[in-house]
């Protein structure tokens, strides 16, 4: 499912129109990233926890010649599902 199919399932759960829809979900994953941002995190009951997470300085490979480069750290989004979503999977 992409982005647009979303859209078009919310606008027909809800009964509202899709444009209403769309700002609803950009407005849901604008909240997401600005708090994740903020190094917070975001817990929806029953869907899951979106956090942030730390991968340390590494070095790796380049896989073209073999010689080794460092990989700075950074933050990465996580997602961790909840049982709801865990348990309609299954």
């Amino acid at each position: 499912m992409n982005k647009t199919e979303l859209v078009e399932h919310i606008a027909i759960k809800a009964e509202i129109s899709k444009a209403a829809a769309a700002r609803a979900l950009d407005a849901v994953i604008g909240a997401v990233k600005t708090t994740l941002k903020k190094n917070g995190s975001v817990t929806l009951v029953g869907f899951g926890t979106f956090s942030v997470g730390k991968r340390a300085a590494r070095v790796g490979r380049n896989p073209r010649t073999g010689d080794a480069i460092k990989i700075k750290a950074a933050k990465v989004p996580k997602f961790k599902p909840g049982k709801g979503l865990k348990d309609a999977v299954n």
